[in-house]
């Protein structure tokens, strides 16, 4: 496959885009359902939380999501792509009609939410996107209630090397590295899950604000 190929695949991971990026957002769903769902079930959300998947691709996490909390409970939604965007606003229009869904165009970086004001994060397969770190573990403290949980979901960094998309943009980071940026941001670790084999094999970083 050619490097063109390789860097448009890449690139469409990171941010989906037209019809391509459609195609993307179910594939996600289907590839990052396993992961998802771990994530969640390690965030254990309470029933009428307020709780958020930055960076949720095709959506499979906002459903989860969803039912974890409730018809009390509320989530909130951000991603980059105006494509998965679309697909979520169409896909959940009864429950963003009744305030349970909340979605915002925004990146880990800079989300426009006010400061502690979620119960719960989970973000999975975002952090390879990001050239560096600080900014967007900051953030995710900023909006995080005290004593609340985040649970970033990481392909191993080893398994993920041997994928041949991956050296097109992908910042790919030993887990110990990213363990050391989330004590900087303020973080504790937690808990260290580890999943999966091969190119499946994933690790859930469960971490609380100091």
């Amino acid at each position: 496959m050619s490097d063109w190929i390789l860097a448009r695949v890449a690139g469409q991971l990171g941010h989906p885009r037209g019809l391509p990026g459609q195609l993307v957002g179910r594939a996600l769903n289907r590839g990052n359902r396993v992961i998802v769902s771990a994530a969640i079930d390690a965030l254990a959300p309470s029933a009428g939380a307020t709780v958020a998947d930055i960076g949720f691709g095709g959506g499979v996490g906002l459903e989860l999501l969803l039912a974890r909390v409730g018809a009390n409970g509320r989530v909130v939604g951000a991603d980059i792509s105006q494509e998965m965007l679309a697909a979520a606003r169409r896909r959940f229009r009864q429950e963003i009609d009744s305030d349970r869904l909340v979605l915002h165009r925004a990146g880990i970086e800079a989300l426009p939410l006010p400061d502690a004001s979620l119960d719960g994060v989970i973000s999975v397969n975002t952090l390879y996107f990001l050239p560096e770190t600080t900014q967007a573990l900051h953030e995710l403290r900023r909006v995080l209630c005290p004593g609340r949980r985040i649970v970033l979901g990481l392909g191993d960094p080893d398994a993920m090397a041997r994928l041949p998309f991956t050296a097109h943009g992908f910042h790919l980071r030993p887990i110990p590295v990213v363990v050391e940026a989330l004590h900087t941001a303020g973080f504790e670790v937690r808990e260290h899950r580890r999943s999966g084999s091969a190119h499946r094999a994933y690790h859930l970083l469960i971490a609380a604000p100091n």
